[in-house]
């Protein structure tokens, strides 16, 4: 079956977040006067703006047509996708048992922290990185202690030895995993992962493996889930997974949460218990598992259109914009741009690229100090908006 990902679907007007949302409410922007924000190219947000695979919205048509929403269940065939699913792309037998669910990503990581860490706890992340498990870390009375990544030849790299420091620590409890990484487009090799699933271990840290992006990865590169490497890493961690970012699927709220080990799966359960965190709904349910039964097709199609787009983005800056550099793209569909060579003030960035360029990225300085200056832009989109968007950066800052 062919798809035409060149389409463009006008989303304005359907109170999508990202082509409807305003910076000034939506991130606390406060440099763009009262400019209207739909002269704005939204490409900040991590959603696709292509149609769901036809199997699914077959799926959640058949749902609609049937005229009826009552309280449902979760049917051991979705079970059974997302079993198959993990085994077939990436050869990790999960068990049905291991298997809760949460409302999505950043809610599991509030409820992990919840489960795992008591009040004044630290928890290790690695900067540059999704700033959402900020929030999760401070809304629940725990510490933030940050372990940067190194920027090295184009790409970034784990420090082990601060990351054992911080780890050392008595204080130290948790670790979210960003894998692969946002935003900088890591996808960890399986060494790398072993090496700090043995430093968490050894200092008694748990381990909250972010997967959401697993399925996103581009040509030469494999993505290893964390609990798959050995006994050690599988018995010390919570992984989550979900069809949101792989199938587009992100507003019908389904998250998938593995947990082999039975103690730290007991404790999951007891958050979720306490917060009365409802199973996916049907929709959710049945998005779910057409996405990880009949959706493999679709996704190996969109994935080499989003590495053309990322090829078109790179050759475009070389031609017309040399000094923003790219960061290799290994997995998700976020680009990574570095843009200290034309502006390295990143306050005056941003203001630069909403009203000069009138595109809305996400700012590199949201994803901490470290990112000051660095820009991330979605590259799954039809080809014609993403040349629409570097046309308009190339304009404001060649």
């Amino acid at each position: 079956m062919g798809y035409d990902f060149d389409k463009v679907i006008d989303r304005r007007g359907t109170c999508s977040a990202k082509w409807d949302g305003d910076p000034r409410r939506a991130q606390g922007v406060d440099c763009m006067g009262d400019m209207d924000p739909r002269e704005l190219l939204p490409l900040w947000v991590a959603d696709m703006d292509f149609p769901a695979a036809p199997e699914i919205v077959a799926a959640l048509a058949e749902k609609v047509n049937r005229g009826i929403f009552g309280y449902s269940l979760i049917p051991d065939s979705c079970y059974e996708a997302i079993i198959a699913w993990e085994e077939k792309r990436f050869g990790w037998r999960i068990e049905k048992d291991w298997i809760l669910f949460a409302p999505g990503a950043v809610p599991a990581a509030h409820m992990a922290v919840q489960a795992f860490c008591q009040p004044g706890d630290q928890v290790i992340l690695q900067r540059p990185v999704y700033y959402p498990f900020f929030r999760a870390v401070f809304n629940n009375g725990a510490r933030i202690v940050n372990s940067p990544l190194l920027r090295r030849d184009g790409t970034y790299e784990m420090d082990f030895d601060d990351f054992e420091l911080r780890a050392a620590d008595p204080r130290t409890s948790f670790f979210i995993l960003c894998s692969p990484h946002n935003p900088v487009g890591r996808v960890w090799r399986p060494v790398e992962l072993e090496r700090v699933g043995a430093i968490c271990a050894r200092h008694g840290v748990t381990v909250f493996a972010d997967e959401l992006h697993g399925d996103l990865i581009m040509p030469g590169h494999r993505h290893t889930p964390f609990a798959s490497l050995n006994e050690t890493c599988r018995e010390n961690s919570v992984t989550v997974i979900a069809p949101s970012k792989t199938f587009n699927l992100a507003g019908l709220q389904a998250t998938v949460v593995i947990i082999p080990d039975k103690k730290l799966r007991r404790r999951f359960e007891n958050v979720l218990t306490r917060n009365n965190i409802p199973a996916p709904g049907i929709f959710a349910a049945a998005g779910m598992e057409a996405a990880y039964a009949h959706g493999e097709k679709w996704l190996d199609a969109v994935l080499t259109y989003i590495h053309g787009n990322y090829e078109f983005l790179v050759h475009t800056l070389e031609d017309s914009l040399p000094k923003v550099k790219p960061f290799k793209l290994e997995g998700t569909y976020l680009a990574w741009l570095d843009f200290r060579a034309v502006e390295p003030d990143p306050d005056k960035l941003q203001k630069r690229m909403l009203t000069e360029a009138k595109v809305w990225l996400d700012e590199g300085k949201i994803f901490g100090s470290e990112g000051g200056g660095f820009e991330r832009i979605v590259l799954a989109c039809p080809r014609s908006i993403l040349k629409d968007a570097l046309d308009r950066i190339v304009k404001a800052f060649a």
